[in-house]
């Protein structure tokens, strides 16, 4: 009876205490954002030698999370399956070099303000004496599912002659061009220059064949994760002022 008597006590003063401090206990259920991507997008998400997910977006997400206060899990899904985990529900938001375009706003994406802008360009084995669009009457040319890089091509694919094949992913879409499958590849020209240097491809960079780029944007797929955006959006302008968010440029494209 005494302990149960000492138990009760005990129980009371804690209840005053926190009640008199204005408190409440500390909570232990505090969100863990799960953010999809596809890392086999250099020199923007890829995995290092120690398994670990690294590049520009990691930088970014990293650094943003740190001035916001908040905890992310990173999931590698790949494009596509990154995509469907957001609209099932399964991520809250996605970073993956995603271009912020009208028709995926219709859609139903989500965007945070544009983190980096980036062209596409036209890129043909290191040997092919194809030096722009006019060469490719007749050819095909590799894209990736769903990029701007795709949106690019088939844009311009009637007046230069040539039809498109597409791709899962840039390593598969890089051989396609590699082995002579296709004449050429369009991709996102960071993403690419920094693919030809790391994997020592056999590939060139046609700089004369860029557009005018659009930038990349944080994604979600349900307004109720706004708050994901929001504190995107807050960092990103935070890590901007700071200079961190340059130095995580230089560090992967240098000066």
């Amino acid at each position: 009876m005494k302990k149960y008597i000492a138990l009760v006590l005990a129980v009371l003063m804690m209840t005053c205490l926190f009640a008199a401090c204005g408190k409440e206990p500390a909570k232990t259920d505090e969100k863990v954002w799960v953010v999809a991507t596809d890392t086999v997008f250099r020199p923007f998400e890829f995995t290092d030698e120690n398994g670990e997910f690294v590049g520009i977006d990691m930088d970014i997400l990293a650094a943003i999370a740190k001035d916001q206060g908040f905890k992310y899990e990173v999931k590698s899904l790949g494009w596509d399956a990154s995509i469907a985990a957001c609209q099932a529900g399964q991520a809250d938001g996605m970073i993956a070099g995603a271009s912020i375009k009208q028709e995926r706003i219709d859609s139903g994406w989500i965007f945070s303000d544009g983190y980096y802008n980036a062209t596409q360009t036209l890129t043909v084995a290191a040997d092919s004496d194809i030096t722009g669009w006019d060469g490719l009457k007749g050819k095909t040319v590799a894209v990736k599912t769903g990029t701007a890089s795709a949106d690019y091509a088939e844009s311009i694919k009637d007046k230069y002659g040539f039809t498109v094949n597409c791709y899962e992913d840039s390593p598969t879409m890089y051989q396609a061009v590699l082995s002579g499958t296709d004449a050429g590849c369009v991709e996102d020209t960071p993403v690419m220059k920094a693919s030809i240097i790391d994997g020592n491809l056999a590939l060139k960079v046609l700089d004369d064949t860029a557009n005018e780029g659009m930038p990349y944007g944080f994604a979600i797929f349900d307004a109720k994760n706004q708050e994901l955006v929001d504190m995107f959006n807050k960092g990103l302008a935070n890590i901007k002022a700071s200079g961190e968010y340059d130095q995580i440029l230089e560090k992967y494209l240098g000066k």
